[in-house]
């Protein structure tokens, strides 16, 4: 069995974050009883910003777990998302995770599945929306940034930003079937190579969208209110199920 889940935003001032850390450190126990690779897959983290020699407090109970999964055996892949891009190597040194920070096709269950956050592919975007994904990709940037702004600056202008971001739009996202651009990039990907499922997060919604042809993708939703991942089964099977608090 392969899981799949996204968008925890663990760290943000929506709802309670203590109860929602505990809840997917009990997920990862439940499914690591029979997953083949568990994958997490963007914004598990509300901000992610890491020094050299510093790394944000918190979040202790998860980056445990996680250690424990991976020192049993158990792969798991991390994703980085738009609110944790600036995730380096601490992750993958201290607990074992397989990091990712684009697109990737794997072969699971005898299915093509491509995996990402969603983030910076594309999109209708202002061009002060594309300067700041363009800053916040850049090397540099983030060399300067490390190099010339204190650790607890750096935490209180990402969480200020993550809440400005929350707050232009709602948490929840009703889908918008072909007119969603997740969905127009996957139909461009088809054009190019063949696919079974498309794995997205980011948007909000958990949806289970048929492309025709027999593709699918599949949005996971958000952990904030309405907690949900997807499951491919060992017959390459997959769906949308929903984790109740």
């Amino acid at each position: 069995m392969y899981y799949f889940a996204s968008d925890m935003h663990l760290g943000s001032g929506c709802g309670d974050p203590r109860r929602r850390e505990k809840l997917l450190v009990r997920w990862l126990e439940e499914v690591s009883a029979d997953a083949e690779a568990i994958f997490l897959v963007g914004d598990v983290f509300d901000f992610w910003f890491e020094y050299r020699r510093v790394v944000p407090q918190g979040f202790t109970r998860l980056l445990g777990k996680l250690s424990e999964l991976t020192d049993r055996g158990v792969t798991i892949h991390f994703f980085t998302g738009n609110h944790d891009m600036w995730a380096c190597d601490y992750l993958s040194r201290e607990c074992g995770v397989v990091m990712h920070t684009v697109p990737e096709v794997f072969e699971l269950s005898g299915r093509r599945v491509l995996v990402a956050h969603g983030d910076n592919m594309g999109g209708e975007r202002t061009w002060l929306e594309r300067l700041m994904v363009w800053a916040f990709h850049s090397p540099t940037v983030r060399r300067l940034f490390s190099a010339l702004v204190h650790p607890d600056l750096a935490m209180r202008f990402g969480h200020w930003w993550s809440g400005k971001s929350r707050e232009a739009k709602s948490i929840s996202h009703s889908f918008r079937g072909e007119g969603e651009w997740l969905v127009r990039w996957a139909r461009a990907r088809l054009a190019e190579e063949p696919v079974d499922y498309f794995v997205f997060g980011h948007i909000h919604c958990a949806e289970n969208y048929d492309l025709g042809g027999g593709s699918r993708v599949l949005f996971l939703g958000e952990w904030i209110e309405h907690p949900s991942y997807a499951v491919l089964d060992a017959e390459g099977n997959m769906e949308l199920v929903s984790y109740w608090q």
